[in-house]
């Protein structure tokens, strides 16, 4: 089991930028693949990004690609996820989840870790 605390989230403009972080605790961080969900509220939870174990595979939902990025450090036990062009639509709680998969799952199911969520709100 690892303990996942995620940092970072506020309230930005639209247009702005916002970098969360995970910090990671317990099992070895590095046999881990990290990703980031969201949910909405009244929505399912959704994932946003992901990187495997190494950080040299990444994989994005087609609603932030090439404004998110994703990126890992397996010497400090840390996952950050840079938000820029922040929208609206943006809004959510924001979690972060390890999971034993040697891919990048977008399922959830595959994550058995989360931590507690940050929010993340974007005014218009």
């Amino acid at each position: 089991q690892v303990q996942l605390v995620e940092s970072g989230g506020g309230l930005v403009q639209a247009g702005g930028s916002l970098r969360l972080s995970c910090d990671a605790s317990g099992r070895t961080f590095s046999s881990m693949t990290m990703a980031w969900f969201r949910q909405a509220p009244g929505k399912e939870r959704e994932f946003v990004a992901g990187i495997n174990r190494s950080g040299a595979t990444t994989n994005f939902a087609d609603s932030v690609r090439g404004r998110f990025a994703i990126s890992r450090d397996n010497a400090k036990n840390t996952v950050d996820l840079q938000m820029n062009s922040l929208k609206p639509e943006d809004t959510a709680v924001y979690y972060c989840a390890a999971g034993l998969a040697w891919y990048v799952s977008i399922w959830a199911s595959s994550y058995h870790d989360w931590g507690q969520g940050t929010q993340v709100t974007i005014s218009s």
